[in-house]
């Protein structure tokens, strides 16, 4: 469902990675009880695997640490930093050294975050000129709360639907491919038990470069030498799934993490929001609304930033320790697309 990164620095950064919440990717539960989890219950369950981890690995415990994620860690990942910060403040040991936070596309508010995919379109030429006022004008700029009363509203989102349905939603810029997520439907699975697992999705082409490096996913994630190098539990997981949506019993309890944003803020921790441009399912223009929503006062205004001498984006510095960016031609997951990009950027934007 999402993944958390916990980065601690050395020499650059030594990088553990987190599957949360329980279910997803090799995680698993004891019991059944333990598969139903919420946003803010993963925080937690985060949170005391943080403790374990350095109390089993005490030579990173004086190194910066700095909790990260993408998509739908928008929403958990504040709450976990705010849960590690109130751990701190009590004194709870081993004494963490957190200093701040990193998001991509995150998803962060259900309002600002939907009603930011009609200005999308409009400014990437997806939709007309008067197609973007007929809506503005009939939805009243909100799209997420129409009221089914409101005909024409509901007539200007079908139009908005056709001209955005061909597209690739993750990265406008691809072509739109096999969603192979979609296709390994675990509900199929289990109507079906002599399908066999551990197969891979179909192959979605070479041109489909993101849907392309998923399918290989799974020829490697599901390699028994690979999951012995990685110290799998044999039995707890039979076939590892990508995105195994349907054998997740999950509740979002967070409905906005703003405030979480501005809590940690106050408490001095640095935060680097980034997005992907070209992402048409967490926008950029929501992440910037939000982030102004925050009314801090900006310290190092609108500006490019490099890479060999290009412009790889451009990123905004406010005074209370948050950085944000945009990556230049990225989607939703920007690593994904400009990796060298967003290894240079924390160097470039965040030093």
């Amino acid at each position: 469902m999402t993944y958390l990164s916990l980065i601690c620095e050395s020499q650059l950064s030594n990088i553990v990675i987190l599957d949360s919440p329980v279910g997803a990717g090799f995680s698993y539960s004891r019991s059944l009880q333990g598969f139903y989890s919420t946003d803010t219950k993963s925080a937690k369950q985060a949170y005391t695997f943080i403790r374990k981890w350095l109390l089993d690995h005490p030579e990173f415990l004086s190194n910066p640490l700095y909790i990260g994620g993408h998509s739908y860690s928008g929403r958990t990942v504040p709450v976990i930093v705010q849960d590690i910060s109130d751990g701190i403040e009590a004194g709870d040991k081993p004494l963490i050294n957190l200093k701040g936070y990193l998001l991509g596309n995150p998803v962060t508010d259900r309002y600002i975050d939907g009603n930011s995919l009609v200005p999308f379109a409009y400014g990437m030429g997806i939709i007309s000129y008067e197609i973007y006022e007929s809506a503005k004008k009939n939805c009243g700029g909100d799209y997420v709360n129409v009221d089914p009363s409101n005909v024409q509203c509901g007539k200007n989102l079908q139009v908005v639907s056709k001209c955005t349905e061909g597209l690739y939603d993750k990265n406008i810029l691809e072509p739109k491919c096999l969603p192979i997520d979609i296709v390994r439907d675990r509900r199929s699975l289990r109507e079906n038990s002599t399908r066999q697992t551990r197969s891979p999705p179909p192959d979605p082409g070479l041109e489909c470069r993101t849907t392309y490096g998923y399918m290989l996913s799974y020829y490697w994630a599901n390699d028994d030498r690979v999951q012995t190098t990685l110290n799998i539990r044999k039995g707890t997981v039979q076939e590892w799934i990508r995105c195994n949506l349907y054998d997740i019993h999950y509740l979002s309890d967070v409905e906005s993490s703003i405030g979480y944003h501005l809590n940690l803020s106050k408490r001095h921790y640095r935060s680097l929001i980034y997005s992907g441009d070209h992402d048409m399912i967490i926008p950029f223009i929501g992440t910037q609304a939000w982030i102004r929503s925050l009314n801090y006062s900006i310290s190092d205004d609108w500006r490019p930033w490099l890479v060999n001498s290009q412009v790889a984006g451009y990123t905004r510095t406010y005074s209370n320790n948050m950085t944000y960016a945009t990556v230049k031609w990225a989607g939703h997951i920007a690593p994904e697309y400009k990796p060298r990009e967003c290894f240079a950027m924390f160097e470039v934007v965040v030093v």
